[in-house]
């Protein structure tokens, strides 16, 4: 059976917006490597409307000169749960509208990798809330951001989460996966 599993970003106060503006100092080749592991695990992705929407106005129009991993964001089969998103200009994408329990479900049932999620911190929630998410790798790095969304804004409900495995990198950052408790 296929895992869905998400992985972020995160500081130490639980921002996980605009990685971008903090993550880089901390990106050596230890965690490149933990990411690169997680791609490779995974031959579909899977994304919230608001995180579609920002990958789709980049990576289309990214070569492999220009970003390693165009070919790989491009290729790769894409499904976006949404029941707002009216356009869908990303090649190899799906949209799930209605029935979201039920249709990754399915997804999770036929044979294949892991589908990954980066991101969609929204999505997350809920796939915790409905028992779909199989594992959380958090890369939390060692900065404070200060303001930013975070992956469990105040009044989230309560999940259990069981640490299946930890590493530390040269970095500071912690690689911590985590599966629900049972």
């Amino acid at each position: 059976m296929r895992k869905i599993v998400a992985a972020f970003f995160v500081s130490l106060d639980g921002v996980v917006e605009a990685p971008q503006d903090w993550h880089f100092p901390y990106f050596n080749e230890e965690l490149g490597e933990a990411v690169g592991s997680q791609a490779a695990g995974a031959d579909t992705m899977l994304l919230g409307r608001r995180t579609y929407e920002e990958f789709a106005a980049y990576w289309p129009h990214q070569t492999t000169a220009e970003d390693p991993l165009a070919d790989q964001m491009n290729n790769t089969p894409k499904i976006v749960v949404s029941s707002t998103l009216d356009k869908l200009d990303w090649q190899n994408t799906t949209v799930i509208r209605d029935n979201v329990v039920e249709e990754l479900t399915k997804l999770k049932q036929q044979p294949g990798k892991n589908i990954s999620i980066s991101g969609s911190a929204t999505l997350v929630r809920s796939l915790l809330r409905d028992n779909l998410l199989d594992e959380l790798l958090l890369l939390v790095h060692p900065i404070v951001v200060g303001r930013g969304k975070r992956l469990f804004p105040d009044g989230t409900d309560q999940q259990p989460l069981k640490l299946v495995d930890s590493k530390t990198f040269s970095t500071g950052v912690l690689s911590l996966t985590y599966e629900p408790a049972a």
